[in-house]
């Protein structure tokens, strides 16, 4: 929820296609690029060689699958996608960011996160962590409720070239370095698919569900569909079954959008 890509109404149109003019200018050739991932460890790009480990291909992520973690992909309307990887007590939040080939954005990304959390009654500051000068904060357990009590969290954050990969620790993560531990090695194998299409800078890069659970997804909901079309055919031949009966069944139907609902798919390990 912090430092995502403004919107077009914060953001007049005139700047977002210069941007994206910058990163169609990019694409086709230019200058070496000054960001890319720390050092010899990951968070890895994908074009880079890596370390061969199982992973859950989620689009622009490429998730580890680690031993005793949970992987979920959660759509919401308002603030995009993500990926949760839980651990016992601890959870991870990851997203990436497409960001311009001449610098990196996690400089200017912490500042905002900083200035929004000061702005909703929480404290945080900066430190160096194992990713580099990460950001560590209060924030009330309630939005905008400071009598509600406070919960920590973190902000990790990785600039690639022409992506940035931000994470967000809750839980006993945030404040244990023990209980971080196994969600900072999630972290640091990480592949970003980036892709050679132009993106806006900021703009967040596509998840999506693997295939098999797509599939799965897709299969499931045809299912429902036969058998909701199956209850209403027998409730038409039924006798004696008013239109208060079907209104009461009709109520408690499962949605067949997928994407209204919370966590996609679970890998659990």
């Amino acid at each position: 929820m912090f430092g995502r890509r403004r919107n077009a109404g914060d953001r007049d149109l005139v700047s977002q296609e210069a941007d994206l003019a910058a990163e169609e200018a990019e694409t086709a050739g230019g200058a070496p690029t000054d960001a890319g991932p720390a050092g010899e460890t990951g968070p890895w790009d994908a074009a880079e060689p890596h370390s061969e480990l199982p992973r859950v291909d989620l689009g622009s992520i490429q998730v580890p699958v680690l031993e005793g973690t949970d992987i979920q992909l959660v759509f919401a309307e308002q603030h995009g996608a993500w990926v949760t990887v839980r651990y016992q007590l601890s959870e991870l939040q990851l997203q990436a960011f497409a960001a311009p080939k001449r610098a990196g954005i996690w400089d200017e990304v912490r500042g905002e996160i900083v200035n929004e959390i000061s702005g909703t009654g929480g404290r945080c500051q900066e430190r160096q962590g194992p990713f580099g000068t990460e950001v560590v904060a209060e924030v009330p357990a309630e939005p905008n409720q400071p009598a509600s009590g406070v919960r920590p969290i973190r902000f990790i954050g990785v600039d690639g070239p022409r992506w940035f990969l931000r994470g967000l620790l809750a839980g006993a993560a945030a404040v244990d370095p023990a209980a971080a531990a196994p969600l900072e090695a999630v972290f640091r194998e990480v592949v970003v698919v980036r892709g050679d299409h132009p993106v806006p800078p900021r703009e967040l890069l596509e998840l999506r569900l693997p295939a098999d659970a797509a599939a799965a997804l897709e299969a499931q909901a045809q299912a429902q569909a036969q058998a909701q079309q199956g209850q209403g055919q027998g409730q038409g031949q039924g006798q004696g079954q008013g239109q208060a009966q079907q209104e009461e069944q009709s109520r408690f139907a499962t949605p067949l959008n997928p994407f209204e609902r919370g966590p996609e798919f679970t890998e659990t390990r």
